[in-house]
């Protein structure tokens, strides 16, 4: 691909529904070896004043932030002030001492096994907005983890918290600070900043919208005034391309970062068993049609991002939104394709037919040993996967085995060998099932689920939950079952649906909050003592009887 041969319509043409007066929308950059060919804004910045979205405007980039924290990580240990292979509680001497303490490294790579603080949050406190500290008051409060260090993969925000305690603990200055100082200015990203809260106010920045269910628009607010090194940054296009180039950049030829830094930052993180995963430090990188791609999203209230670049092709994109009804992950991908065509990428990964799986579409599997919840259903003809209750995504078909890579849902892979399913024509009785790698034989839950009044009635009652720091309740509201979770800041409401006669699916009710799960009922003499709670970021969090 050439400058002449560049798509401009295509692009046009692919952004041309974003293109309006009368809603916000996103910014888009595409360069080719270090030269920017596209750099356009769409939509509005704000709906309030009527300002349109440029090519300089600011936008939040969300989790895209995460590989400048491990590039400060990097940074200190370049000068000896830290051991990226040194356990945490070196740094953080506070945090509890669980079975088993995970690096720094590891934390960078989501490989640590610490729970998910934004996660836990949903769950004690819903949307409503975390006070400074509040994510370690989380941390400290936490006797269990999602897993042994190294044994597998979860994406966990809570990792990058710690790395940014870390960072102002070994520095001696925010890590605010330091990132302007060490990495910003350096390297002359002049718009760029690490902004902890979106009560601030700060120039030229886009306004974060979130639709409204009878139309019109609320302002976006990420529930925590001290978002750190996991999603705080703030760029613009021009900004987050020099960016992208200086990433390109061959080792010795580098601004910021030592060839060794760097070296680290791009290379995949390996479980104890030896397997890699397709995360760096802060960074996926992968596979795409026959390409090896780096890239990172950023997910924020009311807004998200994308970075990607094709190291070989000098392809670079970065892509903002402020509340378009679009994935910019998935906009990046078309990007992808048009600029680079079929004539230089490979086949596209095939989504499994419904059709060929029909007998699956409906069913759900419990593994009995991880009170784990499979569903299969059928999305536009492709035959897709529910994981402990979140929204069903299409299923890769690789021959041997159906997949949910890990750049796809964050956590995994999961997979299930497609041979299992050949010569059948009626719904398994069960199945075999791995999750980073994790083998577990699932057993199909009955076709027709309890009904919610009878398998309910025992779950009734109060509880505890020491992680949380928060007492909870469940009892029926009419017809609907709730469980009711008294944090510190707010009650949020999560309905229950019954899956089995001692298994639930967990919902939230309130809007823009993203939060599902499995509920796992414990008996004793046939008596209920509590229930173990699983959702994608936050496993076995466990909540005690207490009448």
């Amino acid at each position: 691909m050439n400058e002449s041969s560049f798509p401009y319509a295509v692009l046009d043409e692919l952004f041309q529904p974003f293109n309006r007066s009368d809603a916000p929308g996103l910014v888009v950059g595409v360069a080719l070896h270090g030269k920017t060919l596209y750099r356009r804004g769409f939509g509005l910045a704000s709906v309030a004043l009527g300002v349109s979205n440029t090519p300089w405007t600011r936008m939040r980039i969300g989790s895209t932030s995460k590989h400048f924290t491990c590039l400060a990580v990097l940074l200190l240990a370049e000068e000896g002030k830290v051991d990226p292979d040194a356990g945490v509680r070196r740094y953080i001497p506070d945090l509890p001492a669980l079975d088993a303490e995970p690096t720094l490294r590891q934390l960078m790579s989501h490989t640590g096994g610490y729970r998910c603080y934004l996660d836990l949050g949903f769950i004690a406190d819903g949307m409503a907005i975390r006070p400074r500290g509040g994510a370690m008051a989380i941390q400290l409060r936490q006797t269990e983890a999602n897993f042994a260090p190294g044994e597998s993969i979860i994406y966990c925000n809570s990792g990058y918290h710690l790395l940014s305690q870390v960072i102002a603990r070994v520095s001696g200055m925010p890590v605010e600070q330091f990132l302007q100082e060490r990495i910003f200015a350096p390297m002359r990203m002049l718009d760029t900043a690490s902004a902890p809260s979106d009560f601030e106010i700060h120039r030229g920045m886009a306004t974060l919208h979130l639709p409204l269910p009878g139309g019109g628009w609320q302002r976006g607010i990420f529930p925590s005034e001290e978002v750190l090194g996991e999603g705080a940054m703030i760029s613009t296009l021009d900004d987050m391309l020099r960016w992208l180039t200086h990433l390109r950049a061959p080792l010795g030829m580098k601004t910021v970062g030592s060839a060794a830094t760097w070296a680290q930052m791009t290379t995949l993180s390996r479980l104890n068993d030896g397997s890699a995963t397709p995360y760096a430090l802060g960074l996926m990188r992968h596979d795409y049609r026959g390409v090896d791609v780096i890239h990172h999203a950023g997910g924020v209230v009311g807004g998200a991002s994308q970075m990607l670049t094709v190291p070989s092709e000098g392809l670079d994109i970065v892509m903002m939104t402020n509340g378009a009804p679009v994935s910019p992950t998935e906009l990046a991908w078309r990007v992808v394709d048009a600029v680079l065509g079929d004539k230089l990428l490979g086949p596209r990964a095939e989504k499994a037919s419904t059709e060929r799986f029909r007998m699956l579409v409906g069913a759900r599997y419990l593994s009995k040993d991880t009170g784990h919840v499979l569903g299969f259903e059928d999305v536009d003809g492709k035959l897709s996967l529910s994981f402990l209750n979140s929204p069903a995504m299409p299923l890769t078909d690789g021959g041997d085995e159906l997949r949910i890579p890990f750049q796809e849902l964050a956590l995994g892979p999961l997979s299930l060998p497609a041979a299992q399913f050949e010569g059948l024509a009626e719904t398994p009785t069960g199945l075999q099932f791995s999750e980073g790698g994790k083998a577990s034989t699932f057993e199909c839950l009955p076709a027709e689920a309890p009904v919610l009044a009878e398998a309910g009635g025992a779950l009734v009652g109060r509880y505890r939950a020491d992680d949380l720091g928060a007492d909870a309740e469940i009892g029926f509201d009419g017809d609907a079952l709730n469980l009711r979770v008294h944090g510190a800041l707010a009650v949020p409401v999560m309905p229950l649906e019954a899956f089995g006669a001692d298994v639930f699916g967990l919902s939230s009710a309130a809007a823009n909050l993203p939060l599902r799960g499995v509920v796992h009922v414990e008996r004793k003499d046939r008596c209920v003592t509590g229930f173990v709670l699983h959702t994608l970021r936050t496993r076995h969090l466990r909540f005690e009887r207490q009448d």
